[in-house]
């Protein structure tokens, strides 16, 4: 006989799941339409546009230089996407939503394979609410492909720890080699971690000598082969190139130690500075409006397991807890530190935050559960309604009275003292705030962009072009990415000193801050301004810049000028 609860949620997810998964997808998808970010997002588009560009797929090149930071594989997806739609920010992004779905069509699967459908139904809607996944389709750049990658990995390495292995043991090695093309061989602690406590929780002692792992680790490695290759053509056969300031540099240590031993003890030559709790408080924003409820489900789980080591546990029960927790501990201890590494758990955390909701079965507990999430449902709204009026004094009313609507359409729409309605409010109240986000606020600071705004300036300029028909940036002005990729003429990267040289044949197409004329004219140059346009660092936002009242104050002005030698 289904418990109460059970009835419940069954009855609940079966009238409300496609209705809730929809609009979610398509709020995710919304980030396609809204430009590229700077300063990352529009790196990685430049260098992904100019293999499309070039046809090289083997060399990673920034600014003419060779480029030793990423691997390969996400801008080989990106530049193929462009090579279909051309270079822009939808082709730049789809890839990259497309394996952030193949994440959510794994979260499901893997779910439905250890606890059934409602529970994988829960998981797929926990997955496509997070934030921090929300804000990465917008703001893409590998996580994406990694969360996709991972996941997918570990369910089909699951499957082929049940079954005969098969094809799932190759699918599992290939998008693990996809995955360490994406990131580098770290990721292989986050796909083999869980599956290792489980069998230790397990007794499974036969799995750590079955054959089948070491076939895995081979079809792993061979998988990877492209991007050995890639780094040993670029790098290992040019000991003379210039990277990171020095000579005889290996691409191949760097893919092995440097970008991610090095990094996790902090000897590699990209450093950071951690902080052993960044991520416990990082979850609180980057799982919303889950993350109460993951606190409580990892406590929970963890107490259960404990209490279970003494008994066979169910087969495949501690995977996403082990690979959660010793993947979350790693980046915890780690000095390189970004909120967006954990977005490649948020598969685990839904299952596992959906496992819990789920069992819950006290009352008092699902009581709490509930007023904890409503309180949450209501403070998301408010300070929505605080953003509105404080860095949209002009359209505020009109946007507020949305927000006011729209979350008393949850409320009513959603009514009722069980678990499931909260938790449907819980999704809305996300949805709102994305959809304002993606829709709204982004749109309007995006304005603010000026390498954005400059470059389509450019795609709409009537002839004369410039005569030599590029673009130029200044190597003496802070780098600007979003004009590079936005503009459809090539774009260059000079000295002022160069840049007189060329000038010298007629006039030049220049962007730069517009404070930069004055510096040319002392070179021999007169700067003839097209456009000006307001800049602001919009991956950090700050509350001056939020606040209409002192937004210029923090603005600094870019220019698009013509360039020409004095007469």
């Amino acid at each position: 006989m289904i418990e109460p609860i059970h009835n419940e949620w069954e009855g609940w997810l079966q009238r409300w799941f496609i209705p809730l998964l929809i609009p979610a997808i398509l709020i995710n998808a919304g980030g396609l339409l809204i430009p590229i970010l700077e300063p990352d997002g529009s790196l990685y588009a430049t260098i992904a546009k100019t293999i499309a560009r070039t046809g090289d797929f083997i060399n990673l090149r920034v600014d003419g230089r060779d480029w030793l930071d990423k691997p390969h594989f996400p801008f080989w997806m990106a530049a193929i996407s462009m090579r279909l739609f051309g270079a822009n920010a939808f082709a730049y992004k789809f890839p990259a939503l497309l394996f952030w779905a193949a994440g959510a069509w794994y979260t499901w699967k893997l779910a439905f394979s250890l606890y059934g459908k409602p529970v994988a139904q829960l998981a797929t809607l926990i997955y496509v609410s997070a934030a921090h996944l929300v804000i990465s389709n917008n703001d893409v750049r590998a996580e994406p492909y990694l969360t996709g990658l991972i996941i997918g990995s570990v369910y089909h390495f699951y499957k082929a720890s049940r079954v005969r292995p098969g094809w799932h043991l190759v699918a599992g090695a290939f998008l693990a080699g996809c995955a360490c093309m994406t990131k580098g061989p770290f990721v292989l602690i986050t796909i083999a971690a869980g599956f290792v406590l489980d069998w230790i929780w397990g007794r499974e002692w036969g799995q750590f000598t079955n054959i089948r792992w070491l076939i895995a680790l081979v079809l792993v490695a061979l998988f990877t082969i492209p991007e050995i290759w890639c780094l040993y053509v670029q790098f290992d056969m040019h000991p003379e190139k210039l990277v990171f300031g020095r000579t005889g540099v290996s691409g191949i240590r760097f893919f092995f130690w440097d970008s991610q031993f090095g990094r996790f003890f902090n000897t590699g030559p990209i450093k950071g500075n951690g902080d052993l709790f960044f991520y416990f408080h990082t979850l609180l924003w980057a799982f919303l409006p889950w993350s109460l409820l993951l606190y409580a489900a990892v406590v929970y789980k963890c107490r259960r397991s404990i209490g279970a080591f003494s008994h066979r546990t169910v087969p495949g029960d501690m995977i996403c807890l082990g690979g959660a927790l010793v993947s979350f501990l790693v980046f915890s201890l780690s000095r390189f530190q970004l909120p967006h590494y954990l977005n490649i758990l948020f598969p685990f955390f839904a299952i596992l935050t959906a496992g819990y909701l789920y069992g819950v079965r006290r009352k008092v507990t699902q009581k709490v559960l509930r007023i904890s999430q409503d309180i949450i449902n209501l403070l998301m709204p408010v300070l929505l309604l605080a953003l509105c009026w404080w860095a949209f004094s002009g359209h505020a009313p009109v946007v507020m009275a949305g927000v006011v609507l729209a979350t008393l359409t949850a409320f009513l729409l959603f009514r009722g003292k069980m678990l499931p309605p909260a938790i449907a409010r819980s999704w809305w109240m996300a949805m709102l705030v994305y959809a304002f986000i993606n829709f709204i606020f982004y749109p309007a600071i995006l304005r603010y962009q000026a390498g954005t705004q400059a470059g389509d300036f450019v795609g709409r300029m009537p002839p004369p072009l410039p005569p030599e028909g590029k673009a130029y940036l200044l190597q003496e002005a802070p780098v600007d990415y979003s004009f590079e990729f936005d503009c459809p003429l090539p774009v260059e990267r000079v000295t002022m000193d160069s840049l007189a040289a060329i000038s010298d044949t007629g006039k030049t197409l220049v962007f730069a801050p517009s404070a930069f004329a004055d510096s040319l004219a002392g070179r021999g140059m007169r700067a003839y301004p097209l456009a000006e346009f307001a800049n602001f660092h919009i991956s950090q936002l700050t509350g001056e810049f939020l606040n209409t009242a002192t937004r210029q104050t923090v603005l600094t002005t870019w220019a698009l000028m013509w360039v020409t030698r004095s007469k």
